[in-house]
């Protein structure tokens, strides 16, 4: 039978993922938005409707394999004590999202998620129910999983997106070199399809996320294996993001559009170039990335292929930190939210 305090913990991590993707959608969409609005292809609102829409689309249309690396990080029974755990994982990543856009900070969604499922099930089950995936890396099969692939895909998409958007810089300014400023109006105009692709990839990538943690949560629930989410999970999901696409985190598109390099039309191309190949490999590996992450590692690629002492390195710095420090302090966070939400509801 089905408790009614479970039933109640199941609401909130619906309502809280659900908040977390609104947030999500502040972050990382300003972050698909940002070079094509300061290099002048597209008014605000202009940009913010095409990410909102495609999106939206992507969130809905986009597969499995992001939900399903998400939902097999962590090796504990589908029950009751489960809930309480995704709870304080994703009410911890949504404060932290919350913190560092009031600041301004383009941080990692997808760490401040990992981070909190890190830090719940640590302090509610011990470090070894987490897939770490340490063991199929440096054992006879060599394969890549758990907290493991997905560490590595963070840290490699935008190591990626920089080697990329380097290598178009330089080969765009080796071709285009006797171009006509005039050009710059035609590569506006090519930016559209590119945001809109990268718009997709991103709301196919991270909705997934919160896919993935409602399937886990559903399941729990109902004490029942639950292969994929309702397409009602998918469909708020993809809405509630698009809800945040439209409020737009206006501080973070100034960093990411002016605070690392001086954007132009070429530049934005690349850079946008660059992430979106990054994301849709990603999302064709299952691997969950940060599309802050490929769009900053792409605007200090074509900044470092262009100019490299015009890259405003010190706010570099600064993001680098943001990023190092989302998964350990959100992970304190819901360890504390864990400890407070099991006193009242004692589900465990």
């Amino acid at each position: 039978m089905i408790s009614v305090s479970a039933t109640i913990i199941l609401v909130l991590v619906i309502i809280i993922g659900l908040v977390f993707a609104l947030t999500n959608g502040l972050h990382d969409a300003s972050s698909v938005v940002a070079t094509f609005i300061n290099c002048g292809a597209a008014s605000p609102k202009q940009a913010i409707a095409v990410a909102s829409i495609f999106g939206l689309i992507g969130a809905v249309v986009g597969g499995n394999l992001v939900a399903d690396a998400i939902s097999e990080l962590i090796d504990l029974p589908t029950d009751a004590a489960l809930l309480t755990i995704l709870f304080a994982a994703v009410f911890g990543a949504t404060l932290w999202n919350l913190i560092t856009w009031k600041l301004g900070l383009p941080s990692s969604s997808t760490h401040a998620l990992i981070g909190g499922i890190i830090g719940a099930v640590i302090v509610s089950s011990g470090y070894e129910h987490i897939l770490w995936g340490w063991a199929e890396l440096i054992g006879d099969s060599h394969q890549i999983t758990g907290i493991v692939k997905v560490i590595m895909a963070l840290f490699l998409s935008p190591v990626i997106g920089f080697a990329i958007a380097f290598f178009l810089e330089k080969m765009t300014k080796l071709l285009l070199r006797n171009a006509r400023v005039s050009i710059n109006k035609r590569i506006n105009k090519i930016q559209w399809f590119i945001v809109a692709g990268l718009a997709y990839s991103h709301g196919s990538n991270d909705t997934q996320k919160i896919i993935g943690l409602f399937t886990l949560a559903l399941a729990a629930w109902s004490g029942t294996v639950v292969h994929s989410a309702p397409l009602w999970a998918r469909v708020s999901g993809g809405i509630v993001m698009f809800m945040g696409t439209l409020l737009g985190g206006w501080s973070i598109m100034k960093t990411l559009g002016r605070g690392i390099f001086d954007i132009k039309p070429l530049h934005s191309l690349n850079s946008q170039l660059s992430s979106v190949s990054s994301i849709l490999g990603a999302n064709l590996l299952g691997a969950p990335v940060s599309t802050t992450h490929v769009v900053v590692g792409g605007i200090m690629g074509v900044g470092a292929g262009d100019e490299y002492k015009m890259v405003h390195w010190g706010i570099v710095k600064e993001i680098l930190v943001a990023w190092c420090i989302t998964i350990p302090l959100s992970a304190l966070v819901s360890a504390f939210i864990y400890t407070i939400t099991t006193v009242i509801f004692n589900v465990i």
